[in-house]
């Protein structure tokens, strides 16, 4: 048996996500096991090409801020997707991360 990628692993972090619930890049990055590698992360889940199988969407910065240009169907995409799953927002935009933070029971 062969050992996962980091991109698989990523992946496998994402897809364990429930629908209106949220996690960061770094929980993503830690997930996978290199806790320093939240851009990479980013940039493995930018790069999907397959996003109806993976929710990217629900990886968001830690601070709850959205992707900047959400390579999923443009700015707003990600925040409608978001909103359609019942995830709840602060008045700046941002994600109301102490409500729809997912936690990984690995976490706890």
């Amino acid at each position: 048996m062969c050992d996962e990628s980091f991109a698989e692993k990523v992946f496998k972090a994402v897809n364990a996500v429930p629908e209106g619930r949220v996690v960061s890049y770094s929980q993503v990055a830690v997930r996978a096991g290199s806790p320093n590698a939240y851009r990479a992360a980013g940039s493995i889940l930018h790069g999907n090409v397959s996003p109806e199988n993976a929710p990217c969407h629900r990886v968001v910065h830690n601070d709850g801020r959205l992707a900047e240009a959400y390579v999923f169907g443009g700015k707003g995409r990600q925040e409608a997707l978001l909103r359609s799953e019942g995830v709840e927002f602060l008045r700046g935009g941002s994600v109301d991360m102490k409500k729809c933070r997912h936690i990984f029971l690995e976490d706890t």
